[in-house]
């Protein structure tokens, strides 16, 4: 299979890891509010449906969703916000099924695409690849706020290599969403897989450095877990600068979580 065939089925074993954990619940548990403030269970699940109805939009119509997100204009942030609650006033199972059919459909427009097709978004056209492992990392990063929300602990697997690998290279991303400057200074990032062995990214030789667990990594690049509460050791003052504001999503700068895991303000971002 190809390195394409397998990130898409990633993709799909992480949906259907989600699925299960909210699959059983009741109305009340579906209710349950999440760390993203204003935020149930529903919301989660129902912004996720929202954002793969678009991304299958963006696969299939692509001239259509470009003139969707310019009609829109400069209401992208309303429009997340008004697809997650309008989604969380569905029934449950109306929901479920919903996010099940978007994800399989989502899931076939993405396999019919030569891997490198650019699919266009709501900020740079990326390659469908990218657009696969967005999806990826939106789906485990959710689904985080839904496993704390219901205390459930999830079992880190190999698909987090995908989200490590975004968040190195929206390195300068992060700092440009902040509104500073790029910086030339090389990272390297060295992860402790699960299960064992190590990922890595950047030059061996280079100075500043960020290391640890890869699920810690991945906490920190969704914004799903304060820096203090992490266990990575991070050198040199670029990569400190950039552990701070790091963020593998899309969208303006997210809120940091509190410490201790608490709630934050407003999380909106992934």
């Amino acid at each position: 299979m190809s390195e394409y065939g397998c990130l898409l089925d990633d993709l799909r074993a992480e949906g259907e890891e989600l699925d299960a954990v909210v699959a059983p619940l009741d109305t009340a548990g579906w209710s349950v509010p999440t760390p993203a403030e204003g935020w149930t269970v529903a919301h989660q699940i129902a912004h996720l449906a929202w954002t793969d109805t678009w991304a299958q939009r963006a696969v299939t119509e692509p001239a259509v969703f470009r003139e969707r997100v310019r009609a829109a204009g400069h209401r992208g942030g309303a429009m997340v916000d008004e697809g997650a609650a309008e989604g969380a006033r569905q029934s449950p199972r109306d929901l479920l099924d919903g996010w099940r059919a978007g994800r399989r459909a989502l899931y076939g427009a993405l396999a019919s695409l030569p891997a490198d097709t650019r699919v266009p978004w709501f900020g740079p056209p990326m390659k469908a690849p990218s657009m696969a492992t967005a999806r990826l990392m939106e789906t485990w990063a959710h689904g985080q706020d839904v496993a704390d929300a219901l205390g459930v602990r999830r079992e880190p697997t190999a698909r987090l290599r995908h989200i490590a690998h975004l968040g190195v290279r929206t390195i300068g991303f992060a700092f440009t969403v902040h509104r500073l400057p790029v910086p030339q200074v090389p990272v390297r990032v060295e992860l402790t897989a699960p299960g064992g062995g190590a990922w890595s990214w950047g030059p061996p030789e280079a100075e500043d450095r960020v290391t640890g667990p890869a699920v810690d990594f991945c906490l920190l690049v969704t914004r799903r877990r304060h820096r203090d509460d992490l266990s990575l050791t991070v050198t040199g003052e670029t990569a400190q600068q950039w552990a701070a504001i790091a963020q593998a999503f899309a969208g303006p700068p997210g809120p940091e979580r509190p410490r201790g895991g608490g709630r934050a303000v407003a999380e909106r971002g992934a």
